[in-house]
């Protein structure tokens, strides 16, 4: 790698990183829990004994199950990208450059999901012996087909963009393609509610009821304006609880699960909306797409400089196609090695939204009840190992949500205390 290529990719690398750290510092909540963050409560005071190791004997397989399928898939990734094999293969393909990129991609992301599509089976069984899902198997096998040829467009213009600009401008392209992807990831965050999610699932709007009147006043206190509330016919896929917000602007959608909407009581119902009115109130789908776009832009200068080491070495420039297998499997252990960071982050954003809830509910019985109808609903272990929580765990466990609840609850009960015997001091 030439001297004012190696320049440029420092460049964009510090622009990416320095960004990162503003926009984190500014916008995650650090401590975003009144009185700190309390410890977890104990299990046995939620779960009975009997719901306790239903959760830690599926969650011990899942994690076993997941764990293996996420290795085979390095292994893959890595096997295309650093041997000669990956090379051969983007070689035989046919067309014009961006033919055999968009090619190679789709090749490379079927080899890793054939892979492991005996995992995806296996999960998907488990699954099914413990009643979380009742979902057809050809519902299952549509949904894996479709998922793949969604991370094929997706992948496919990220690296359209980063091949396309170093054809165009030999050494400023990390900077032009820097300022590219981030504008893609801000694009697709912005279209996906409305472009993606509907391939999955079918939407309508809340109907007419106490629940719906309910949720708009909720918005109207948390002052969170909202046009509507849709639903998702998710229990044709799975039996356990959720709902969600996601894109931001005029496509932001809060979406709530049909089995959440018809098994839970309304004031637990709240809660969970609550929750997710909370995320929309601090544009938290805005934010994350702000962080990714400067980690769009980090990445793009990481993968200048790797790419002219090793790519280089083996005959592999970052303006062919032959690049593909190399870029995934970077991309493939970069984000490996980010979770924890992005994990961490979503954690507090997510505790964030789980004390908005406390606070424009004034429930937190509800709050509990819900959590703990979520937690056994899908089976999640309560005490999971601390070391996969602080890598993979995108939300506090729900011992430590219910401790929040408790704690919060125990200050409200204070301060309607104080105010009560201020009022009557008054008289």
């Amino acid at each position: 790698m030439s001297t004012p290529d190696r320049r440029v990719a420092l460049a964009v690398t510090a622009v990416g990183a320095a960004a990162i750290v503003v926009l984190v510092v500014l916008l995650v909540p650090w401590d975003p829990v009144p009185g700190g963050t309390p410890g977890p409560v104990d299990p046995s005071s939620v779960f009975t004994a009997d719901q306790i190791a239903r959760g830690e004997d599926y969650a011990r397989l899942t994690r076993i199950l997941s764990w293996s399928s996420l290795v085979v898939s390095l292994v893959v990734a890595c096997v295309l990208g650093f041997s000669r094999w990956g090379r051969r293969l983007v070689l035989r393909l046919p067309g014009w450059w961006w033919v055999r990129v968009v090619l190679a991609v789709a090749v490379v992301e079927l080899v890793g999901r054939l892979a492991t599509l005996p995992f995806a089976v296996l999960l998907r069984r488990h699954a099914l012996d413990n009643g979380l899902s009742n979902q057809a198997w050809s519902g299952f096998a549509r949904d894996v087909a479709l998922s793949w040829a969604v991370t094929v467009v997706i992948t496919s213009l990220v690296l359209l963009v980063v091949i396309g600009c170093a054809r165009r401008w030999v050494r400023a392209w990390p900077a032009v393609a820097g300022g590219g992807l981030a504008a893609l990831v801000l694009a697709t965050s912005f279209a996906y509610p409305v472009v993606v999610e509907p391939l999955f699932n079918d939407f309508t709007s809340l109907p007419d009821g106490q629940l719906r009147t309910a949720v708009f006043a909720l918005a109207a206190d948390e002052d969170v304006p909202i046009d509507d509330v849709l639903v998702a016919d998710a229990s044709r896929r799975t039996t356990t609880l959720n709902a969600y917000v996601s894109g931001f602007g005029d496509t932001r959608r809060v979406v709530l699960y049909d089995n959440l909407v018809n098994d839970v009581p309304q004031d637990q119902a709240l809660s969970v909306v609550a929750h997710e009115l909370a995320h929309a109130k601090h544009d938290d789908v805005l934010v994350g797409s702000l962080v990714g776009a400067a980690a769009a832009v980090l990445g793009v200068g990481l993968l200048a400089l790797v790419v002219g080491v090793v790519g280089e070495r083996r005959g592999v420039r970052m303006r062919d196609p032959e690049v593909v297998p190399l870029a995934l499997a970077l991309i493939a252990i970069a984000t490996l090695l980010t979770l924890p960071v992005q994990n961490g982050i979503s954690r507090r954003i997510e505790t964030r939204a789980d004390v908005d809830a406390l606070v424009a509910t004034s429930d937190p019985g509800a709050f509990v009840a819900v959590q703990r109808e979520l937690a056994l609903r899908s089976l999640a272990d309560p005490t999971p190992p601390a070391w996969s929580q602080f890598w993979f765990g995108s939300h506090p466990i729900t011992l430590v949500r219910i401790a929040i609840a408790q704690q919060l609850g125990e200050q409200m009960g204070e301060q309607m205390g104080e105010q009560g015997r201020g009022g009557a001091s008054s008289r």
